[in-house]
């Protein structure tokens, strides 16, 4: 009479465990990461202070052990290509789910302050991701 169902574990397609709310955090993530970039570049150029504060709290997470060796190795191969701006920009804002899982436990962080976290926030609404540059 009725024909049996498939059960989930068998579909053809897989379902996305991830939902809008989860998608608009990580592209609100990504958008704050890239002004983080952005500023750290500019920072580069002139004392290096930032970075250097960067690498410190790299070091206490991972002496700490909230940081696994992954993580701390992918977060310090990308600040070691920050001369290569467009490689250094791509590693810290690229769109994989590893990355977006470690954009969410962030070392970067007392980077921006409140008002450039929110301009960065605001340019994305509008669309100028791009401008951001202008900012720093």
């Amino acid at each position: 009479m009725f024909k049996s169902r498939q059960p989930k574990r068998n579909r053809a397609y897989q379902v996305k465990k991830t939902g809008i709310k989860d998608e608009n955090i990580d592209r609100q993530i990504r958008v704050i990461h890239h002004a983080i970039a952005l500023k750290l570049l500019k920072d580069n150029k002139a004392t290096g202070e930032l970075i250097a504060k960067v690498k410190a709290q790299l070091e206490l997470r991972r002496d700490e052990g909230r940081m696994g060796y992954g993580e701390y190795i992918t977060w310090t191969s990308a600040l070691i290509i920050i001369d290569d701006e467009q490689a250094f920009v791509d590693a810290i804002c690229d769109d994989s789910s590893r990355m977006r899982k470690l954009r969410r436990k962030t070392p970067f962080v007392g980077i921006l302050t409140e008002t450039e976290r929110q301009q960065a926030l605001d340019a994305d609404s509008l669309g100028t991701l791009s401008d951001l540059s202008t900012l720093y």
